[in-house]
């Protein structure tokens, strides 16, 4: 019989939360389950999965990075307006955009290796200053530029498919292969692991902590870029707040996935699992016409129960 090993069983877990809510939803409202209905769910999971492959990242050390909504959101401005709509700008902007993402990100690295700030206050400080420079410079969306569109070639990225199957989900699928690749398979990902688990053990066996800290938060900012420039695409134009419901989602997507929150433990094929299990659920509450607080105390129960769940098997091997 085939033991499976503990991230294993959690994402497993998670996966089985999103067949069994799948069938809910087909109860609660016939049709849920059709390929249109189902592709349309899978599609919003790709926002917040590729928000949450960077919360992975941090969550993996402990940390938690609290900056991701206005990072996604300047991103999504920044890409508009230094495109222009134009698709013969588009490469420009959208490297500039994921530059930006990556600099915040080894800014809150920095703050936090470094400098020795609580991962929580220095990503929380980095979200209001990055809040106040995105409305300072747009001049709270008044900006001529504010109201281009995103480029053609990145709203076909976000709305087009291929083989049958929406763009964004291979784009995805691609980020998944990666991520898993570079945490289950190369040696950055051990040692993420072996800071998670212990930090100063770590630093004594000669992983540099510091500057994998460092990595590991400029990716979270890159991550929280890119999906800035996904959801602009998918909208067609930027909106003030449109990053702010990734925040809760993200680190719920990665706790649903199995990851533990103190770090160590977890592998972002769980966190795919607990973004598609969230948006499912998401969607059923919907279906259901859950007004929006019974969701928000749906969604924080459940987090709290599989954190008092997972923390009584953080002793186990």
């Amino acid at each position: 019989m085939i033991r499976l090993s503990e991230t294993a069983r959690r994402a497993l877990y998670a996966f089985l939360a999103a067949l069994l809510l799948f069938g809910l939803g087909e109860w609660v409202r016939p049709g849920f389950i059709a390929p249109a209905s189902v592709s349309a769910i899978l599609t919003v999971a790709v926002f917040v999965g590729l928000v949450a492959a960077g919360q992975t990242f941090v969550i993996l050390i402990g940390g938690i990075d609290l900056s991701v909504p206005w990072v996604l959101n300047a991103a999504a401005i920044l890409l508009a307006t230094s495109s222009l709509g134009e698709n013969g700008r588009a490469l420009s902007a959208l490297a500039l955009t994921l530059a930006m993402g990556l600099g915040v990100g080894l800014l809150n690295g920095i703050g936090i290796a470094f400098l020795g700030v609580p991962a929580v206050v220095m990503t929380l400080a980095m979200n209001g200053i990055m809040e106040g420079l995105t409305l300072g410079f747009s001049g709270g969306m008044t900006c001529e530029a504010c109201a281009s569109y995103a480029p053609p070639s990145i709203q076909s990225l976000a709305h087009g498919s291929w083989l049958g199957l929406p763009a964004a989900l291979w784009l995805w699928l691609g980020v998944t292969l990666v991520v898993s690749f570079v945490l289950g398979a190369t040696v950055f990902g051990r040692v993420t692991y072996a800071i998670g688990v212990n930090a100063r053990a770590s630093a004594l066996a000669g992983v540099r902590v510091r500057a994998v800290t460092i990595g590991l938060y400029a990716l979270s900012g890159f991550f929280a870029a890119l999906a800035g420039v996904m959801l602009v695409g998918f909208g067609g134009q930027a909106s003030l707040g449109m990053g702010e419901p990734f925040l809760f989602q993200s680190i719920a997507a990665v706790v649903i996935g199995g990851a533990s929150i103190l770090g160590g433990r977890g592998h972002y094929v769980g966190t795919v699992a607990g973004s598609i299990a969230l948006v499912t659920l998401m969607s059923v509450l919907l279906a259901m016409n859950m007004p929006e607080f019974g969701r928000s105390i749906i969604y924080g129960v459940i987090i709290l129960v599989l954190l008092l769940l997972y923390g009584r098997e953080k002793g186990e091997a």
